[in-house]
């Protein structure tokens, strides 16, 4: 069993006998009520997406998921081809599973390949990536009030809002729960 309030993007639940993928969850809390976890799921046989509200102490089963480590290889018109790191096998994957995920491939990029049931349910990226900022403008000198954020391009095709000090060329460290700049990466 699993709590709703630990409930993330990627994981896979049981409801009424069907598996559902975790599109999105929130937690809310409405004032002098009881606190909720709003979830957008996906059937992950029939394709459709349902929002469900669930109170903030009920728990769900969790659904039979497996990963396995796997080596982006390259892309192919709207797949993109992973190696299982176990045993060279190559899967492809669709745009459509990745989503805005695809812009944190790169070459040789390590992952994790969720499975549920034995399909391919999600792709899990590190929490942290590197990428090289292609194009920024520049900071100006004295803009400093707050903690001022601009624009800046990844190599990926990316958008990250990152702070004046950094340039093109710098290399970030990204958070891909959140597209947010962390910090530099050490040249």
């Amino acid at each position: 069993m699993l709590d709703v309030n630990d409930l993330r993007k990627g994981d896979a639940i049981v409801i009424d006998g069907e598996t559902y993928l975790v599109l999105d969850a929130s937690f809310h809390r409405a004032q002098q009520r009881k606190a909720n976890v709003r979830t957008k799921l996906k059937n992950m046989k029939k394709g459709n997406v349902i929002e469900k509200s669930f109170s903030s102490t009920e728990s769900v089963h969790e659904a039979d998921i497996s990963y396995k480590k796997a080596k982006y290889s390259y892309h192919d018109g709207d797949n993109y081809i992973f190696m299982i790191v176990d045993n060279y096998e190559q899967v492809s994957i669709d745009e459509n599973l990745l989503g805005n995920d695809k812009f944190y491939i790169l070459d040789n990029c390590d992952v994790d390949l969720q499975y549920i049931n034995d399909e391919i349910s999600a792709v899990r990226f590190p929490i942290h990536i590197v990428l090289e900022v292609t194009y920024t403008e520049p900071g100006f000198k004295g803009d400093t009030s707050g903690n001022p954020l601009k624009a800046a391009d990844m190599e990926t095709g990316l958008k990250v809002d990152v702070p004046l000090f950094i340039n093109i060329g710098d290399k970030i460290k990204v958070d891909t729960r959140d597209n947010s700049y962390v910090e530099r990466a050490s040249k």
